[in-house]
């Protein structure tokens, strides 16, 4: 039986981590489908969830791809897989054990009720709620969220977020092909677009703890790309009314 929301899970390396997530997922009993989608993880990540599947046919899903494409190509992958099964309510959310899935009932909620087309957890709503970050780490993520505020004036405190909901209606309404970037810079190209093509988007606080297995997949390159990446979004935004 398809239920009428997916949550999406991109995974590298997160053998450590995916079973302990898919079965916390399972175990709150939401009535949300899982896709996996495995960027060939040497580590065995998809056999994991290949044996996971066998007691869950019909909730567990994965995408085992031929190779290491990144963050955002997962996403893209994902969110099409998810389009054309017609899901009503998407999700996105790290493998890591970062994300709270209990927290997905409070972001359903806001989508259900229709107070927003995307529903953000957010890590600084009311100060900062992260655990086991090192101090710089924090720096680096909250002030990269107040400069994409400045440059691209969207009123979100979190645009790095990476555990999201969205509506079927705002999902749909990108060009998924077209979502450019692949890092950090990609969750922040998803919440600018819909937010300029008048989607509401809505924050909830949650409670962001630092992995305690695997390693981080963040880079000086990610880094990089959502510094020079959120100038290009907003100059595409003006040149490209549509963009």
């Amino acid at each position: 039986m398809k239920h009428n929301s997916l949550i999406i899970i991109p995974t590298f390396d997160e053998a450590e981590n995916i079973s302990t997530l898919i079965l916390k997922i399972i175990s709150l009993n939401q009535n949300s489908d899982i896709l996996v989608v495995d960027d060939n993880s040497p580590d065995g990540t998809s056999d994991i969830v290949k044996n996971l599947k066998k007691e869950n046919r019909d909730k567990l899903f994965l995408i085992k791809r031929e190779k290491k494409g990144g963050l955002g190509s997962a996403y893209k992958e994902g969110f099409k897989w998810a389009l054309k099964k017609d899901y009503k309510y998407i999700f996105q959310m790290d493998a890591d054990l970062s994300h709270n899935p209990i927290e997905i009932k409070n972001l359903m909620k806001y989508l259900i009720n229709n107070e927003c087309h995307v529903a953000v957890g957010s890590r600084y709503i009311e100060g900062v709620s992260v655990v086991n970050w090192p101090l710089s780490r924090i720096f680096l993520s909250y002030f990269a969220n107040v400069y994409v505020r400045i440059i691209t004036s969207m009123p979100v405190k979190d645009s790095t977020s990476g555990f999201v909901g969205y509506s079927n209606e705002a999902l749909s309404s990108l060009d998924i092909d077209k979502i450019k970037f692949n890092g950090y810079a990609f969750q922040i190209e998803m919440k600018f677009k819909l937010w300029k093509k008048k989607f509401k988007l809505k924050e909830h606080q949650i409670i962001f703890v630092n992995r305690e297995h695997g390693k981080s997949k963040m880079n000086k390159n990610i880094i990089f790309e959502a510094i020079i990446g959120v100038i290009r979004l907003k100059l595409n935004s003006v040149i490209n009314k549509n963009e």
